[in-house]
């Protein structure tokens, strides 16, 4: 009697929910969206990090090195003896050798991707005859971002932000970079947020997904108007009125007075060069 009633209640099931599943969903190449995913990633994860780069090995005051970096850039854009730069290329190379591996290599690539787009550049120029144009010009861009490169992975946005107000640079200037580092960090967030969920509620096979990449970027446009508006209206409530106030003392140390002594080195050898 019991099986005759369990027989009668499986007759009243539905077909399909007594079927087995087998919808196998068609495979799509989500190889853009991935890549979009891990240059945030990249991007998000180096400047997070800035904040807690270990200068234990780089003890120089940061307006020293900003300040001198910044002299030295300007010297080597009026220089026109390929020796000066040599010098200079021999010095940003035995700083760099002091940094761990993983430093020099992620400073290394930027390097050399813009050291060889500007060759690539001016190869022309350097076939036609004017080859050292065309040398000096290397040599100009890869000590650059060489020295850049260098201050941006061995100080903190934090003490940039400081060392710019004690160089005398406006406070428009420094608010503009300090609300754009904070902004990148934001939205970044957010634009990997809105990629994971697009990734996840992407069954099968999109058609429609260079489409939804341009809600997520109209959707990144309306979230920065309306951040934008609120973090207006919470410095006007908070009374800030544009300045920016510079509170720990300046102390000069053993390595700073080295540190001076080596540039001030640097600005002989290019007066020297020049007149020679």
């Amino acid at each position: 009697m019991e099986n005759y009633k369990l027989e009668e209640e499986n007759l009243n099931i539905p077909l399909w929910l007594v079927q087995e599943e087998d919808y196998i969903p068609h495979t799509d190449k989500d190889t853009f969206l991935n890549k979009s995913i891990i240059s945030i990633l990249k991007i998000l994860s180096r400047i997070k990090t800035q904040d807690q780069t270990n200068t234990g090995t780089h003890k120089i005051n940061v307006t020293l090195k900003v300040g001198f970096t910044f002299l030295m850039l300007l010297l080597l854009s009026f220089s026109k003896s390929f020796v000066f730069l040599s010098i200079i290329a021999v010095v940003i190379l035995l700083i760099l050798s002091s940094m761990d591996g993983k430093t020099i290599t992620s400073i290394l690539k930027i390097t050399l991707i813009m050291t060889g787009f500007t060759f690539l550049v001016l190869l022309p120029a350097t076939v036609w005859g004017n080859s050292y144009s065309g040398i000096m010009l290397t040599t100009k861009v890869f000590i650059t971002v060489t020295a850049v490169n260098i201050i941006s992975h061995t100080t903190r946005w934090s003490q940039i932000t400081g060392a710019l107000k004690r160089l005398f640079i406006p406070d428009i200037l420094i608010l503009v970079l300090d609300i754009t580092i904070k902004y990148i960090v934001m939205l970044g967030d957010f634009a990997l947020n809105m990629l994971y969920a697009l990734k996840l509620r992407s069954v099968g096979k999109n058609r429609n997904k260079y489409t939804s990449l341009s809600g997520v970027a109209g959707t990144m446009f309306i979230k920065s108007k309306e951040m934008s508006e609120d973090m207006y209206n919470a410095m006007e409530c908070r009374g800030f009125t544009g300045e920016y106030h510079v509170h720990n003392s300046f102390k000069i140390t053993i390595y700073d007075c080295i540190y001076i002594v080596l540039n001030l080195a640097v600005v002989v050898l290019f007066v020297y060069f020049q007149s020679v």
